[in-house]
């Protein structure tokens, strides 16, 4: 929240700027007509070694008095913040979020580190920790999460610069994420650390127990472009549920591309899928 306001402050007041110099009287001809200069961002300075840098642990915090309201809306979309972190796994797509917003209070009244190993969500409560995996290279790091965010179609959490580089999405600026809450109690999960190998990644588009919806479902999208949807059979052992599902994907441009044909068909709920 506090990001999204610091982005409207300063446009608007770069377009107050701008309209004080379209007002002010054109200046002698001697005198060169004045420049808008840039507002740099935040000085930031790179500690020596990133990998140094340890994962967040997870410990009993009391659910934060700021940025944990029933609900909010932005950009005219209302968000309801989860009762509790338990038992949350989310898979989509991850962006990172440096220099512009280092030292800018989070919505839980904290200053944004670049360099610590935090993250935003839209809903989950305040603070919570969540292991995070890139399911293109395995790598995974665990978070605490402060923040609220990000604010753009298709992607679940915002990383810090840290985060983003251990997990080696930099260069790229999102990647492909399980997105998994861990308690101190998570006793596996918090010792897992080495790598785990890339997973097969589809769009899910439906689930149905009755075999002939889901089927109708793949027709209509197939219909409507979308060559790759298919039927997930149910597996052995678990839940008769037929899933509807795309691709494989290997990017986040394809995911990108793939949820908006999906959307402009109707779909409502796309996510992220692995096999």
């Amino acid at each position: 929240m506090s990001r999204l306001l610091l982005i409207a402050v300063t446009g608007s007041a770069l377009m107050l700027s701008a309209c004080s110099v379209v007002s002010r009287r054109a200046p002698p001809p001697t005198l060169p007509p004045p420049v808008m200069q840039p507002v740099p961002p935040p000085a930031a300075h790179k500690p020596p070694d990133i990998d140094s840098v340890p994962d967040a642990v997870p410990r009993d915090e009391p659910r934060s008095k700021r940025g944990n309201p029933p609900f909010y809306t932005v950009l005219g979309k209302r968000y309801v913040v989860l009762a509790s972190a338990e038992g949350y796994v989310e898979r989509g797509v991850a962006s990172w979020y440096g220099p512009t917003f280092h030292g800018v209070a989070t919505s839980m009244g904290e200053q944004y580190d670049m360099y610590a190993m935090s993250a935003a969500h839209k809903t989950l409560p305040l603070p919570a920790y969540a292991r995070v995996t890139n399911l293109r290279n395995g790598k995974s790091v665990v978070v605490r999460i402060n923040d609220r965010g990000p604010f753009v179609a298709n992607r679940i959490i915002d990383l810090s610069y840290t985060a983003a580089a251990k997990l080696d999405m930099l260069r790229d600026g999102t990647t492909l994420v399980e997105v998994r809450v861990v308690t101190p109690r998570d006793t596996d999960t918090l010792t897992r650390n080495e790598e785990q190998p890339p997973q097969t990644l589809y769009i899910q588009a439906g689930a149905f127990a009755d075999e002939s919806n889901a089927k109708r479902l793949v027709d209509r999208l197939k219909a409507g472009g979308v060559a790759t949807a298919f039927v997930q059979a149910p597996l052995d052992g678990k839940p008769r549920i037929f899933r509807v599902r795309a691709g494989p994907v290997t990017s986040t441009a394809e995911f990108d591309r793939l949820a908006g044909q999906l959307t402009k068909l109707g779909v409502a709920d796309v996510r992220l899928a692995v096999d």
